[in-house]
């Protein structure tokens, strides 16, 4: 089945649109690049939809993701709709362990997510940036003292505490 057509049925909302692009996925029906091509030519909110298949996608199974869908989703972290960003911030959570010599963008980008004033965005920039500090990598010279940073400033505590447990699973 074509994407198009899935983003573009009336009868479909938007949990069953991205499901079944998901599922194109999984089942190697559509490939990644194929499905990137559409995101960047659509508007919100299908746009949102093709990073949600992909997030949902990736969590299953990571290695569908290749450096073009990481560059991707960086860049999209700095869009200005919401649910791009958080969309785009847990894909990068789901796959930074296949590229760990190429996070410097994403970190950048999940940094300044991190002084979003919406909670679910900067809820999923913590998820990835833990996930990330997770990997012990060089990143951790300055991605630790930052994240230090962020903790002593946010007021979530639920957001705190993804901080919290991704700093003490790397101190430990």
């Amino acid at each position: 089945m074509d994407i198009e057509l899935i983003l573009t049925n009336k009868e479909s909302k938007a949990k069953a649109k991205v499901e079944a692009i998901c599922n194109l996925l999984l089942e190697n029906n559509i490939g990644i690049d194929d499905l990137i091509k559409t995101a960047v030519a659509s508007k919100e909110p299908n746009k949102a939809n093709c990073i949600e298949a992909i997030e949902f996608a990736t969590r299953s199974n990571p290695k569908i993701a290749n450096l073009n869908c990481l560059e991707y989703v960086t860049k999209t972290l700095l869009e200005k709709a919401p649910r791009t960003k958080w969309e785009s911030a847990k894909v990068i959570g789901n796959i930074a362990h296949l590229f760990t010599t190429k996070l410097d963008n994403a970190i950048n980008n999940l940094l300044i997510n991190s002084e979003y004033t919406g909670t679910v965005v900067r809820w999923s920039a913590a998820f990835a940036l833990g996930e990330i500090v997770k990997l012990k990598t060089k990143h951790n010279k300055y991605l630790i003292p930052a994240i230090e940073s962020i903790i002593k400033r946010e007021e979530q505590s639920s957001i705190r505490k993804i901080y919290m447990a991704a700093l003490k699973k790397v101190t430990a």
